[in-house]
């Protein structure tokens, strides 16, 4: 984050003297000023950057709520939060690691046999008043294909023109692989942003009441970055 903004905040800074005449025009200011012209994240802002599909209006919208999350943590640095968004982190796979570290410690456990397993809670951020007793609590996930139905409980099909389900609050915890549950859930592939791949962050464990193959076929992931 620090490079990132590093970067924002010199190449700005150059781009005004250069629109003041005391800098000659460069081919990397010149590319800046066209991007912020055309609303688009500039190259090198992009490439110090987090995986997004966004407009420069609306990254930078996303980039004050990574840098206040970062803020608030930093505020009381020894406490999780209650819940955390993964969808703010450079690199969520990091935080969820630190989940199963975490249970290494606890548990004396391999962390090569550890896995990370998702229960899908019914509440908002708001209404979380407590950190989880075991894992930790995070949103930010956005279902793709489907919806969450919050009465059963389990996966859905989208309603008619409904392109992202927000998901409620989600409970990672780590444990062993023997210990997953298989019987009507669906491994749901979650991803950083709508492009997917190459930004493959975990496998979460979504329940379902139709044979796991349906969502599958229906390319049913969990996206944490959608441009809106």
């Amino acid at each position: 984050m620090n490079k990132l903004i590093g970067e924002m905040v010199r190449s700005l800074g150059e781009l005004t003297l250069g629109f003041k005449g005391e800098l000659q025009m460069s081919e990397d200011m010149e590319q800046l000023a066209g991007a912020l012209f055309r609303e688009t994240i500039p190259p090198k802002w992009q490439k110090n950057g987090f995986p997004t599909t966004r407009t420069l209006n609306a990254w930078l919208t996303n980039l004050k709520e990574r840098c206040q999350q970062l803020d608030d943590w930093i505020g009381d640095p020894l406490n999780i939060p209650k819940v955390v968004d993964v969808s703010k982190f450079f690199n969520p796979q990091s935080f969820l690691t630190a989940i199963k570290q975490l249970c290494c410690q606890q548990q004396q456990l391999e962390l090569d046999k550890l896995n990370v397993f998702t229960e899908v809670t019914k509440r908002e951020v708001k209404q979380v008043d407590a950190a989880a007793r075991e894992g930790c609590y995070i949103t930010g996930m956005n279902l793709e294909g489907a919806r969450w139905d919050m009465n059963a409980m389990v996966l859905e099909e989208s309603k008619p023109k409904e392109m992202f389900c927000k998901m409620p609050v989600i409970n990672a915890k780590a444990g062993l692989d023997s210990e997953r549950e298989e019987k009507n859930i669906y491994i749901c592939p979650t991803y950083c942003t709508p492009g997917r791949r190459p930004n493959f962050v975990f496998a979460a464990q979504l329940r379902t009441k139709y044979p796991p193959q349906k969502w599958v076929l229906g390319g049913v992931a969990m996206i944490l970055d959608i441009a809106i």
